[in-house]
């Protein structure tokens, strides 16, 4: 089979595109294929400091002669760029001794415009060096690059620490080490630019002229754009990323794991394409020469959408579980070194209820080691410590509830009330000494049931 067969001449355009951008050109795009005028695909390449355009034609053919690479030339002197320009040929066949010639020739007299051969063979030492499978026209995504899964300043447990010291009555030095994992999940960072003039009889009714970021997860099944913090995280943290070596991670965490790129680059850019499509298609009103109103859907064509980059790279997804007595404390976030996006946050949050976020006041309770907000937390009356309502053992004294740790406790309560004096006793319920009226009220009640001996 020869190389890129099954590909049309528009298949095998967009195939090169990719490569191009994958070579380190910028800015690629290709030409409107309307009128191409023997220019496919268009980029750019900076040499010493000094930015340079590149005009490539492909052809999808066995045998490139002479007269396609002299039309090239000719294009390329028309061409409107601000600074040198040279050609380029692609083929997946081969080139004709005169074609070969002629490109030496321009080389040779120094021409302004020269023009660069690429054949079937050419592609092929590409293809092995990009990942590009020749039989499909399908570049592999090759990655072994991951963002920071810790902060080396720093221990790997530091950011659960920092969580914990959020939360009263418990001591760092009271918790057990948690358990460490961590997923490396891919996914790529992309930047497109979609220029596209929507024309009628009246003149132009509506423009785009936007460059988008996005960074999507990788992994089987639909590309799904992440949460614009995650997106941040990576997009400001692609130029410190690391070699993903599974076996020292391995020393650092309890588990590690690492996810696949579940397509290749090629179907993340036709997505991000189709995606772009539907994000800038738009319904236009305007009014026609006759003075009628009409309604435009102004879609852009795949041509008018140029995708800059595809970058994949590995974003560690961290979960530390910490075990305290009865309970299990998650804490899982997306990591960038010292940065960091929370995905779980099960330790500012409350075991008996809904209530959760790091505005809240939450306290330890060193009874069952449950995390608790204000409004299931007690204070023990024996102990002065704080007990949570979930394992309190509970009884009514002076008309007020009572919590304690056990039945101990409560035991040694009974007999510490039953030998108080009655103004001791109604001091046990802080809200009948709130007013002097109720308070002799209580007494005289008091008074009265100790004389016939209830109390």
């Amino acid at each position: 089979m020869a190389v890129l067969d099954d590909l049309s001449g528009f298949e095998f355009e967009d195939v090169m595109e990719d490569v191009f951008r994958n070579l380190g050109y910028e800015n690629v795009r290709q030409a409107d294929r309307t009128a191409d005028e023997g220019r496919d695909v268009i980029m750019e390449e900076v040499v010493d400091g000094t930015r340079r355009a590149i005009i490539v034609e492909c052809k999808h053919t066995g045998t490139v002669g002479r007269p396609v690479v002299q039309k090239l030339h000719s294009a390329i002197a028309t061409f409107d760029f601000d600074g040198p320009k040279r050609g380029m040929v692609v083929t997946t066949g081969r080139f004709t001794n005169p074609a070969q010639e002629y490109a030496d020739r321009l080389q040779q007299n120094d021409d302004p415009h020269p023009i660069e051969l690429l054949d079937g063979e050419d592609l092929r030492e590409i293809a092995d060096e990009i990942g590009l499978d020749l039989y499909n026209g399908r570049i592999e995504i090759l990655c072994d690059e991951t963002l920071r899964p810790y902060d080396p300043a720093a221990d790997v447990d530091t950011p659960v620490e920092e969580a914990f010291r959020d939360i009263e009555n418990i001591e760092a030095a009271d918790l057990p080490d948690p358990h460490s994992s961590v997923t490396f999940r891919p996914v790529v960072a992309v930047t497109a630019d979609t220029n596209a003039v929507f024309e009628t009889s009246v003149g132009v009714i509506h423009r785009i002229n936007d460059r988008s970021r996005f960074v999507a997860h990788a992994e089987r099944g639909q590309p799904q754009v992440v949460d614009e913090d995650v997106a941040t995280l990576v997009t400001e943290n692609l130029h410190a990323t690391v070699d993903l070596d599974a076996e020292q991670f391995g020393e650092v965490f309890d588990d590690v794991e690492e996810r696949r790129f579940g397509q290749t680059q090629t179907e993340y850019k036709d997505w991000a394409v189709e995606r772009l499509q539907q994000h800038h298609t738009t319904t236009v009103t305007y009014t026609g020469d006759n003075n009628v109103t009409y309604n435009k859907t102004c879609e852009p064509n795949r041509s008018d959408i140029s995708v800059q980059s595809i970058e994949p790279v590995y974003l560690p997804e961290v979960r530390h579980t910490t075990d305290v007595q009865e309970y299990t404390y998650p804490y899982e976030y997306y990591a960038a070194g010292p940065s960091r996006v929370t995905a779980e946050d099960g330790i500012h949050q409350c075991v008996h209820c809904d209530t959760s976020g790091v505005t809240e006041t939450y306290t330890y309770c060193p009874n069952c080691g449950a995390i608790a907000c204000s409004s299931h937390t007690k204070t023990e009356r024996l102990e002065g410590e704080p007990i949570c309502t979930g394992c309190a053992v509970t009884e009514r004294f002076a008309l007020k509830t009572k919590y304690f740790y056990d039945e101990e406790n409560l035991e040694a309560f009974r007999e510490e009330y039953a030998a108080m004096p009655i103004h001791e006793k109604v001091m046990e319920n802080k809200l009948l000494t709130a007013g002097g009226v109720v308070v002799t009220a209580v007494l005289l009640l008091l008074g009265i049931l100790a004389l016939v001996g209830v109390i």
